[in-house]
């Protein structure tokens, strides 16, 4: 658990450098071959998230949203993205004073490099149509 936070606050502390996700060509070849293998189980093969991703499950977890336009993906900061990838759902959310939220996303600091994060993002802001790639962007250099 501590190496979590660890590698999380260095990648947070790298993202005031990085951010916004840098969306080339080589980052996004990168990021979508890590989506394939670490994110497509739950978040889809084509982005579209699991059904009734909106509705509580039994278990009180909400099902994996959408990373394509009709999620919320969009609609956070670089650094909300990276630090829920990083820390998990639930850890993330327990970082910020909220204790009591189920979350089936998994942290995945110490399996997925910083780089790797940054280009599953990369990879999944190019598939946002212009809109929502600016309204992001635009939450991300606040």
């Amino acid at each position: 658990m501590q190496r979590k936070i660890i590698a999380a606050l260095g990648l947070m502390a790298a993202t005031a450098l990085l951010s916004p996700v840098s969306v080339r060509a080589e980052n996004i070849a990168e990021g979508k071959r890590i989506y394939a293998e670490s994110c497509a189980a739950c978040h889809g093969t084509n982005l579209e998230g699991q059904p009734n991703w909106q509705q509580v499950t039994e278990t009180g977890e909400y099902p994996a949203p959408p990373h394509d336009r009709t999620g919320h993906t969009w609609h956070h900061s670089d650094k909300v993205l990276i630090d829920y990838v990083t820390l998990g759902g639930a850890e993330l959310l327990k970082s910020q004073g909220i204790n009591n939220f189920k979350s089936g996303m998994p942290a995945f600091g110490e399996i997925l490099t910083e780089q790797n994060i940054l280009d599953v993002l990369a990879y999944i802001k190019s598939t946002w149509p212009p809109r929502e790639q600016q309204v992001q962007k635009s939450r991300s250099n606040q």
